[in-house]
C-alpha cells in the first residue's frame, strides 16, 4: 500500500490518502472489519464493494465501487471472494462537512455510496483512477478531487478537541465534560456530529484499539485486560465480542490481514453451509 499525507490545504479534514494493489486471495470468503473510530472513502477498481450483516446472511447486500464509510462502535462483515485495487482517504473528525455537507453522525454504522453526495464526480473520478495504473498519480487525482469538493466550514469547537484528546489519553467521560464548559447535551450533539459517536463509544473503541495492539505483541490476555483498561478479563471478553464479534482467544487463532481484517475461516460451517 501506499499511504501519503495530503496537500496542506486538506490536512484538517484528512489523515491520509491511499492506494493499494489487489490483496491476495484471502482464506476465507468474508471477513470481519473491526471497528477503527474513524471515518474513510474508498474507491474500489475492480469490482464493487460486498457487505453482510452477520453470519447468517448468506444473500449480502451490493453497495458499490465508490463508499464513504462511517464510524462505527461495532464490527462489519465484508466480502472478501473478489479482491480489487483500491484508493480511498482516511478522514479526520469534522471532514464529513467540509466534503460532503452533513455531519458524521448521520453517516455512522454505515457505508453510503459516493455518488450521493458527489454525483456523477464520484463515477468520473472512479474513471479516472481506472485509466491510471501509476499509484502516486492515483494519489494525485484523488487529492484533487477532494480539493473540488472542500467547502467552508466552522472549525471543530475546542472543547470537542480537547474532549478527544482527554479520551485518547484515557479521562473519565464525566470529567471531560465538566471541564468542557458545554451542557451534556451540547457536548454530546457536538461531539457525535464532529465524530459519528458519541464520547462512551468512542473512548470505548479507543480502548478496544489499545486492546487489538497488546494482543498483537503476545501479551496475557489478564495482562491486556489491566493494561486496556477493563475491570477483569471477564469484562474484558465481553467487551472485545460485542465490538469483534469473536473472542480475544479466537482472534488470536484467525489469519489477520491488518489489525481490524480478520478472515472468517468459520463462517460456512457455523452457518450450515457445505463448502463448493
Amino acid at each position: 500500500m501506499t499511504l501519503r499525507r495530503p496537500h496542506p490545504a486538506l490536512r484538517p479534514y484528512v489523515e491520509a490518502v491511499w492506494a493499494s494493489a489487489a490483496p491476495a486471495p484471502s482464506v476465507a470468503p468474508r471477513e470481519h472489519v473491526l471497528p477503527c473510530n474513524g471515518m474513510h472513502l474508498a474507491i474500489r477498481l475492480d469490482g464493487p464493494l460486498r457487505l453482510y450483516r452477520d453470519a447468517d446472511d448468506l444473500r449480502g447486500e451490493t453497495v458499490s465501487h465508490a463508499v464513504v464509510a462511517g464510524t462505527r462502535a461495532g464490527f462489519y462483515v465484508k466480502d472478501t471472494t473478489q479482491p480489487s485495487r483500491s484508493v480511498g482517504a482516511i478522514l479526520r473528525p469534522g471532514a464529513t462537512q467540509a466534503l460532503f455537507g452533513c455531519d458524521a453522525d448521520e453517516l455512522s454504522a454505515s457505508h453510503t455510496p459516493l455518488d450521493a453526495f458527489w454525483g456523477a464526480d464520484a463515477r468520473r473520478l472512479q474513471e479516472a483512477l481506472l485509466e491510471c495504473d501509476d499509484e502516486s498519480h492515483q494519489l494525485e487525482l484523488m487529492q484533487r478531487a477532494l480539493f473540488a469538493r472542500l467547502r467552508p466550514v466552522r472549525a471543530m469547537h475546542p472543547a470537542i478537541a480537547q474532549t478527544m484528546q482527554g479520551l485518547g489519553l484515557g479521562a473519565p467521560v464525566a470529567s471531560l465534560a465538566r471541564a468542557s464548559g458545554l451542557s451534556h447535551r451540547l457536548l454530546l450533539a457536538r461531539f457525535r456530529a464532529a465524530t459519528g459517536l458519541a464520547p462512551k463509544a468512542y473512548a470505548r473503541v479507543l480502548r478496544f484499539r489499545h486492546a487489538l495492539k497488546l494482543l498483537a505483541r503476545g501479551q496475557a490476555l489478564a495482562d491486556i485486560a489491566i493494561d486496556a483498561g477493563y475491570s477483569d478479563q471477564a469484562h474484558f471478553n465481553r467487551e472485545f465480542r460485542e465490538l469483534s464479534g469473536m473472542t480475544p482467544q479466537a482472534y488470536r487463532r484467525a489469519p489477520v490481514r491488518s489489525e481490524v481484517h480478520v478472515a472468517m475461516v468459520n463462517f460456512l460451517q457455523d452457518a450450515g453451509v457445505a463448502p463448493t
